[in-house]
């Protein structure tokens, strides 16, 4: 059992810092497209010019916060242990969450990886249960499926197959 003050101090894999900071340079990069787009809005309907400094300068703040400040944060933050009655995971940005999921709620466990973690040899842990699907991001594909293995074995869901 832990306490309340007591966070997880297992810690994801490094290489999700980069991994994020991919993802966070597209939608920085949605973000700039829009910015277009509206300074053309600008442009066209012939409103004042200072609209576009505007428009331009919030856009490249959060392609910023987007693509550098939030993937660290976010890095930095992400905490997760794995206990012999319970899984428990921290994380946020600006509202720190911390979760516990008794291993007797876990229905089943899977890895995944999508494009850009797949690019980084990393792979998430899924944790499903009848309230919904918590995530562990970013760990080394190996760890990834050892999680997986262990939660499994713990939660007791290899003995259903």
């Amino acid at each position: 059992m832990t306490s309340a003050g007591d966070a997880p101090s297992e810690r994801i894999d490094p290489r999700a810092l980069r991994a994020w900071r991919v993802r966070g340079a597209i939608e920085g990069g949605i973000v700039i497209a829009t910015a277009g787009l509206a300074s053309w809005l600008v442009v066209r309907f012939q409103l004042p010019w200072l609209l576009i400094v505007l428009v331009w300068v919030v856009a490249l703040v959060a392609a910023w916060v987007l693509a550098w400040l939030v993937p660290r944060i976010r890095w930095e933050r992400w905490r997760y242990r794995i206990g012999e009655r319970q899984i428990e995971l921290q994380r946020g940005v600006l509202v720190i969450t911390r979760t516990l999921i008794p291993l007797a709620r876990v229905q089943h466990v899977d890895t995944k990886q999508g494009p850009i973690l797949r690019f980084y040899g990393l792979a998430s842990v899924a944790i499903a249960t009848a309230a919904g699907t918590a995530e562990i991001p970013a760990l080394a594909v190996d760890e990834a499926q050892r999680l997986r293995d262990q939660i499994g074995q713990l939660a007791g869901v290899s003995e259903d197959v």
